[in-house]
């Protein structure tokens, strides 16, 4: 079920048999010279409605703007502080503990949240274990980037070998690719990508990887390969969804 096509009497059954919800963050930011601009918030997107089918879960508005300020030399991109895109989370936590649920899993797509959202779920267990009322219930909060199952692991190593690399990777162009047919964009590349030596500002990163690709070879990104790694994500991070709601 997804939230935004639900009614609130169909989220009230929905609560009646589970209080876990996915909610799917990305970013908007450049993906190199064949690579959409939503690519880190259609992924995990594309693969939570994999899970729905797989479990009946219930799907939240995917948080789609993130934390992205390296990619701002690139027309297009577009950021949130760390600080804002806390307090993004801990507001969506909250509206929708309000209601019930009590078990989220935030499905990402974009490295540059990993420690930002794990800071929020800092803040809101804190908020918690602080609270003058005495001993809250508890939420259950997990982060899953989808990239870092096994089996998609496995498959992207069989699929891209080290022509992978870390930005603008052949495996999310090839889940979009997948996703929006129409949308592939054709491109040519200019030299090898180089390789991931870090970065501070957005400035920075422009001169380091002057096309907006970290390592990757996105060429050779193709649909088939997106349907494939869909696939092995919905399975691995299914199981995971299955895990969260079984726990005590």
């Amino acid at each position: 079920m997804q939230l935004q096509l639900a009614t609130w009497e169909d989220v009230g059954a929905y609560l009646a048999r589970s209080t876990g919800v996915i909610i799917p963050i990305g970013s908007t930011e450049q993906h190199g010279p064949n690579g959409l601009i939503g690519t880190d918030a259609l992924c995990p997107e594309v693969i939570a409605r994999g899970i729905v089918d797989a479990t009946g879960a219930l799907v939240a508005p995917t948080i789609s703007v993130g934390m992205a300020q390296h990619h701002m030399a690139f027309t297009g991109s577009m950021t949130l502080r760390p600080t804002t895109l806390i307090a993004v989370i801990r507001d969506t936590v909250d509206s929708l503990a309000r209601h019930g649920f009590d078990r989220f899993m935030f499905l990402n797509g974009h490295g540059g949240n990993i420690a930002t959202i794990r800071a929020a779920f800092s803040e809101i267990h804190a908020e918690i274990s602080l609270a003058r009322a005495g001993n809250a219930p508890s939420l259950h909060l997990v982060l899953k980037n989808w990239w870092d199952t096994p089996k998609v692991k496995a498959l992207s190593k069989e699929l891209f070998g080290d022509k992978e690399g870390d930005h603008a990777t052949c495996s999310e162009v090839s889940v979009t690719q997948f996703a929006y047919l129409d949308a592939i964009k054709p491109a040519a590349f200019q030299g090898t990508a180089p390789r991931n030596t870090g970065f501070g500002d957005a400035a920075d990163y422009r001169r380091r990887y002057p096309d907006g690709r970290i390592g990757s070879d996105p060429s050779l990104a193709r649909p088939e390969h997106g349907r494939r790694l869909v696939e092995a994500a919905v399975t691995d991070i299914s199981d995971d969804w299955r895990a969260l709601l079984a726990e005590t």
